[in-house]
This record gives structure tokens, C-alpha cells and sequence, in this order.
């Protein structure tokens, strides 16, 4: 059987071109099981899981307490909220007195950048970043491109632009890593403040005029704006970020083809995109939501072998 060449998902700048492909077939035969009446697997039936959210989320907790239920795991949900880490307590601490409750495995999302690197270096369970700050979101890219992927067949030379708050977006830098190494064109798109420095070196172009990146992509990556990640403003107004860099019916008209939209959510309605747009045929963000169970099914399998293997 083939496997990952990594014990953890930390990010996609980890991940071999190789290690996406079985991403990917994994996925496909994951989501052949949970389209049908038995949506349950006994594959992780041995192996625990902890959910450990340090940020608020609800799409991402809830697609991994499913696809964890989907394999049969035994599951220990942690929400920072309400736990010791309030009283003062080290994250390294924590993890440690779940481990001792046997864990095999950590979902873990987390505010600070790095988070889920720093936390492998300290403990034996596998562990997946469920987004760490602003840096990456791994699985997020993932379900991203393994849409795009079963919409158009491939994803080499596609044409992608990803718009808006790059900057503040870890779901950005994911998709860039993945798209680059699977032979996609990526440009991005947004205002001169919420572009960063030196993001060419990532091997992607930079388009400040949405209508002309429109035009030149395939798909549409929307990206909300990150209010409650910025210090300051790095725009006048929400009126005029819509104005500049809102997505909606009229403008896709204006286009000489039609084009994919997507959204990893939360959106932001009649900001970043319109509902009109949102919920067209051209949009596929309940796919997305969809193969996003699928993805992480496969994520969580593939890592659990590693660690029975290793036991074994």
C-alpha cells in the first residue's frame, strides 16, 4: 500500500506532488462510502482522536467530527473556551494530560502561526493542523483543490485566482502551495494593503484589477475579508472594498466565458460576493463543504496506518 511520506499534516509546504495524488484517490474512494446508506467504516475503530480548538470554527470542527465518526473513531472534544488554558495553563501541558488518556492522533487549531510545528516537536501522536493563525490551513486547500480537481478532471495548467484578503489568509498560502505543485496558474487578486510583500516569490502573479482577473481565470477563489485579524483598517470602507473588490452577477455577465466560484466560508454575503453568485451553477461551495468530509476521511486514514504500522 502506498502511504504519506510525512507522520503529521502541519502544512502543504510538507506534502510531496505524490503524497496530494493519494490525498486525492483516497478522497475519491471515501466519498463513494459516505454517498452510500451505511456511511460508516470500522478503519479507525482502534485509534482515538482529540479535537482541540484554541480559535472558534464551525465548518472545519464539525467535517472533522464527521469524517471522524464516519471511520469509527473514538473522539475527545477540547474547546480552549472552557478549559484550563484559561487559568494560565502551557499548551504542551495540555496536550500532554490528554495523551494520557491515550490519544493516537490531534486535530488542533490554534491562533498562533507555527503552533502544530512546535507542538510535533514534543509529543508522539500524529498531528493535523486544523489552521494555525495566518500561516497555513492545510486541509482547507486540500478539499479546494480536490474540487477543483473533480470538476475539470486535472488541475495542471488551470487557471486560478484567489481574491481578497490574502494578507490575513491561511487558506491562501495552502492553496498557493497546493495549486503550485500540481502545475496550476495562480494569480492573486485584492487591494495594494492586503497584498503581501514579496508574494511573487511563491511563484504567483499579482492583479490589482478584478475585472481583468475575471477574465483570465478558470475559477474564482473568494476569499473574505479578516476583520478580526487586523489591528487597523487596510481599506476606507466596506463600501468601497465592494465597490473595487466585490464579486457579483452583473460583473460574471460581463465575462467572455463563465468561470468556477468558490468560497471556503464563512461568507460574508453582499461583501466579497454577492448571493446571487454565491448560490449560481457556476458556484461549487456546497460541493466544497461536501468533499471536505471526504478529504479529511482520507487525511486521518492515511496517518492512522502510519501510526498502526508503526506500532506494529
Amino acid at each position: 500500500m502506498k502511504e504519506l511520506s510525512v507522520s503529521n499534516l502541519l502544512g502543504i509546504k510538507y506534502l510531496t506532488t505524490e503524497d496530494l495524488h493519494l490525498i486525492f484517490e483516497t478522497a475519491d474512494q471515501f466519498k463513494e462510502i459516505i454517498n452510500r446508506p451505511i456511511k460508516k467504516v470500522p478503519s479507525l475503530r482502534d485509534i482515538t482522536i482529540a479535537n482541540l480548538f484554541f480559535e472558534n470554527s464551525t465548518r472545519t470542527r464539525l467535517s472533522f467530527e464527521l469524517a471522524e465518526k464516519r471511520l469509527s473513531a473514538d473522539i475527545i472534544n477540547f474547546s480552549a473556551s472552557s478549559s484550563s488554558v484559561t487559568k494560565g495553563e502551557t499548551l504542551v501541558d495540555t496536550v500532554n494530560n490528554i495523551l494520557a488518556m491515550k490519544v493516537d492522533m490531534v486535530v488542533m487549531r490554534h491562533p498562533n502561526p507555527g503552533a502544530g510545528v512546535f507542538l510535533s516537536k514534543h509529543i508522539g501522536a500524529s498531528i493535523i493542523n486544523a489552521g494555525d493563525g495566518a500561516h497555513e490551513h492545510p486541509t482547507q486547500a486540500l478539499l479546494d483543490v480536490y474540487s477543483i480537481r473533480e470538476k475539470y478532471g486535472d488541475v495542471k495548467g488551470k487557471k486560478i485566482v484567489i481574491i481578497g484578503d490574502i494578507m490575513h489568509s491561511r487558506v491562501a498560502l495552502s492553496n498557493i502551495f497546493a495549486l503550485k505543485k500540481l502545475g496550476a496558474k495562480v494569480k492573486v487578486c485584492g487591494p495594494n494593503s492586503l497584498i503581501p510583500k514579496h508574494i511573487e516569490s511563491l511563484g504567483v502573479e499579482v492583479e490589482y484589477n478584478l475585472a481583468a482577473a475575471l477574465e483570465w481565470c478558470e475559477i474564482a477563489n473568494m476569499l473574505r475579508v479578516q476583520h478580526e485579524r487586523m489591528e487597523h483598517s487596510y481599506f476606507p470602507s466596506t463600501r468601497e472594498y465592494v465597490q473595487q473588490y466585490g464579486v457579483n452577477k452583473a460583473l460574471l455577465d460581463t465575462l467572455s466565458k463563465p468561470i468556477t466560484i468558490m468560497h471556503p466560508g464563512p461568507i460574508n454575503r453582499g461583501v466579497e460576493i454577492t448571493s446571487d453568485v454565491a448560490d449560481s451553477e457556476h458556484s461549487i461551495i456546497l460541493n466544497q463543504v461536501e468533499n471536505g468530509v471526504a478529504i479529511r476521511m482520507a487525511v486521518m486514514y492515511l496517518l492512522a496506518s502510519k501510526i498502526k504500522q508503526y506500532e506494529n
